[in-house]
């Protein structure tokens, strides 16, 4: 709507612009091409609401050609994306898939050269095939990713979409929005200026001076906004520059409806845009009429020609004002909202209530600065970010000034970043946005549209973006982000609509927890992944080089399928709720381009699943050796004529049962890479629970008679239990001076560093 007529009209815009405050309306026309949308005084936009005054205005746009229009436009716009995960899960797949089959292909084709039977080839072919794929990694992934959810809900952060909660882990950019997710959407009084300096409000005690209580009680007075009192607590209604005067009042203990009731308002002169300063007249205890008026530094000095210093009412000399106002542009530098105080005693009410006859020989009292303050945990989580290897950046449609200053005092914006304004980024090309991004952590009166070429921007060059927001504006760069995050408390429905989370305490350091669980998540992944893969190595080494050898089959198809589904299953599925490692933090984002099997991952995978292989191999060869009589046999001989043996059984019960109890003992060393698997060997419960229940199901299997059998496997003796005991936990102690190895590499390249 182009307005036509304002009177004392203020519109709140912030579901558009992200700004805290009520835009003061104009009638004016603007010349200045490309105005910020939250420059944009002459207009009233669909979405916004009327907060004080009144106004007409010619409607110039409906539907898809308002601002909210447009941004519904640019959200239908935005592609549907995958997250790194989903990806990564779906390359591995096709990497399992394509191995498999070509070692299926060989192992088939070596066993029927040698003479065996085809069919069983092919069965024996097919059972190599379903201990390559992890059949319980679609199942686990799914099920830590649920996990997660379970615990951000704890955090105050709620997941729509479950990949996303992975894809945190991932992240490498952090753009938030700063009204209410930085701050803390609400103007407070930060600064006070009487008697000449400038004092620190959180610093005072609950005692006020006489000229600091002469300056509350005149901003309180004079002011518009309601309080009221519920359920043990003090609320505010009103503009926000007002209710912050009622806050610092309540502070120390001057509560307005007292004052009012013990000065009542017989008079005054409202609030004007173009005089910027409201005035009241309020009667003490001895009937004195007392006028009190607050407004713009400017316009109240004007007013003024007296100064109240020190309990003496002095002459405002051209220097005192040169005073005032150098206070003034140090308090404004610092982005605070600065409002002027002055009073003054009449013996009576004028003829005519008018600025002229009030607003004039004031005494000037002093003035307040205030600001939306930062939330005090954010300061925190931004260092965690910065030490995570994360970039925070401020994207918001409040004032330049305002932006960086809260962008300093938070360490976002460090020396040698820059700040731009959606003006700069408009002149921008792609090219040169995309060559600056990286040094830019500030952009302030930003569109929706300028969200979304930053975003874009970002993920060009190779960042994961998560991007906060709760407003309209918010919306495309939401959904375009690789994590959108909307605030659960002022959050409009569309910003959590194109959202992945919902912040329900709308707090920046909820998003830095949310990444720390990502973080967890995609290690506990990485975890079942390592686990279930190297034990399914095992298995394929055990077929493998006993079909080449000639051997006959160490291992039965049921005793794959077995393993698969419960031993490789329940304690992947325990490694969901791993502890997170308490340096987490520290370490670089993951890259999202990386592969999950890039090398040092795939080299320790097969390194391990060898290691599994041949333990197993080794109790199938002693299971031969110890259930055939073999006497005068050399070693040589004895191994050239394992094919030819006539019992097996109990060797493959032996393989068996090896196979299946390594893996209990080696998912403990897949818990961390280098650090002991003895370190936090109770921090998981699950997990232990998960592996008494595989211990009870294989020592159900291999003792209770009537299930050998099924599984074609026979009774043990005592001897060849002590060797299965021996080879199961052989992983555990084998892996640890290979840990220990790569803690000292480590600290070395720490020390060298």
């Amino acid at each position: 709507m182009r307005l036509t007529e304002a009177v004392n009209l203020k519109i709140q815009d912030s579901a558009l612009t992200g700004e805290s405050v009520p835009e003061e309306k104009f009638t004016e026309a603007i010349e200045q091409e490309n105005t910020p949308l939250g420059d944009r005084d002459n207009l009233g936009f669909s979405s916004s609401i009327v907060t004080y005054g009144r106004g007409k205005g010619i409607v110039i746009g409906t539907g898809m050609n308002t601002e909210v229009g447009k941004i519904a436009s640019m959200i239908q716009s935005v592609p549907e994306t995958q997250t790194p995960l989903q990806e990564k899960l779906d390359k591995l797949g096709k990497f399992l898939g394509a191995g498999a089959l070509i070692i299926c292909i060989i192992l088939f084709i070596v066993g029927v050269l040698y003479g065996k039977n085809m069919m069983d080839m092919f069965m024996t072919a097919v059972s190599l095939a379903a201990a390559a794929i992890p059949e319980g990694l679609p199942a686990v992934s799914t099920i830590v990713l649920a996990v997660g959810v379970q615990r951000l809900v704890k955090k105050n952060a709620i997941v729509r979409t479950l990949p996303a909660v992975e894809t945190l882990g991932s992240t490498t950019v952090i753009c938030s929005d700063k009204t209410g997710t930085l701050t803390q959407n609400r103007m407070t009084v930060v600064k006070i200026y009487v008697n000449g300096s400038v004092l620190d409000i959180f610093k005072e005690t609950g005692e006020l001076n006489n000229e600091t209580d002469v300056l509350l009680r005149s901003s309180i007075l004079a002011n518009d906004a309601k309080l009221s009192y519920d359920n043990g607590l003090w609320k505010t209604l009103g503009d926000p520059t007002e209710t912050a005067l009622l806050d610092v009042g309540i502070k120390y203990r001057l509560i307005k409806n007292e004052l009012e009731s013990k000065y009542p308002r017989i008079a005054e002169i409202p609030f004007d845009s173009e005089r910027k300063m409201m005035t009241t007249v309020n009667k003490d205890e001895n009937g004195t009429l007392n006028i009190y008026t607050k407004g713009g530094l400017d316009e109240v000095l004007s007013c003024c020609d007296h100064i109240l210093i020190n309990g003496q009412v002095k002459v405002l000399t051209e220097d005192i004002k040169t005073e005032i106002r150098k206070a003034n542009t140090g308090m404004a530098e610092k982005a605070l909202r600065v409002l002027a105080s002055a009073t003054k005693e009449i013996p009576e009410l004028p003829g005519k209530v008018e600025p002229s006859t009030l607003e004039k020989n004031l005494t000037f009292i002093g003035m307040l600065g205030m600001i939306d303050p930062p939330r005090e945990e954010v300061k925190e989580a931004v260092e965690k970010c910065r030490t995570a290897g994360i970039k925070p950046v401020m994207i918001t449609g409040d004032h330049k000034i305002t932006a960086k200053a809260i962008a300093m005092d938070l360490g976002i914006l460090n020396p040698g970043e820059e700040s731009r304004t959606g003006a700069d980024v408009e002149k921008m090309s792609d090219n040169e946005l995309l060559r600056s991004i990286r040094s830019i952590s500030v952009y302030a009166r930003v569109s929706p549209e300028h969200k979304v070429r930053i975003v874009k921007a970002f993920q060009h060059s190779g960042e994961i973006v998560a991007m906060t927001g709760d407003g309209v504006n918010d919306a495309p760069a939401l959904k375009l982000a690789n994590i959108g995050c909307a605030m659960g408390i002022t959050g409009t429905d569309v910003s959590k609509e194109a959202a992945d989370i919902v912040l329900t305490d709308d707090n920046f350091a909820t998003v830095v927890t949310a990444v720390e669980e990502g973080r967890r998540i995609y290690n506990n992944i990485l975890k079942a992944i390592q686990f279930m893969l190297s034990t399914n190595i095992g298995e394929i080494i055990v077929l493998f080089l006993a079909v080449l050898a000639n051997w006959v089959s160490p291992l039965l198809p049921i005793h794959i399928l077995w393993i698969n589904l419960v031993t490789d299953s329940l304690p992947a599925l325990s490694l969901s709720v791993d502890p997170a490692d308490s340096d987490i933090m520290k370490h670089k984002p993951v890259d999202s381009k990386q592969a999950i099997m890039n090398k040092g991952f795939a080299t320790r995978i097969f390194l391990q699943g060898t290691m599994i292989g041949l333990l197993s191999l080794t109790a199938y060869v002693i299971g031969i050796y110890t259930s055939n009589d073999i006497e005068n046999l050399g070693f040589m001989d004895f191994i050239n004529q394992m094919s030819s043996f006539p019992n097996v059984v109990a060797a493959q019960t032996m393989t068996f049962a090896v196979l299946a109890l390594s893996q209990i003992t080696h998912v403990f060393n897949v818990r961390s890479t280098y650090k002991s698997a003895f370190k936090g060997l109770f921090s998981n419960k699950l997990l232990w629970g998960a592996i008494l229940i595989v211990v009870a199901l294989m020592l159900t299997a291999l003792e209770v008679p009537a299930l050998h059998s099924i599984f074609k496997i026979t009774r043990l003796t005592g001897e060849q239990w002590i060797w299965v005991t021996g080879l199961s936990l052989a992983p555990l102690f084998i892996m640890e001076p290979v840990k220990s190895i790569g803690r000292l590499i480590i600290k070395k390249q720490v020390i060298d560093v």
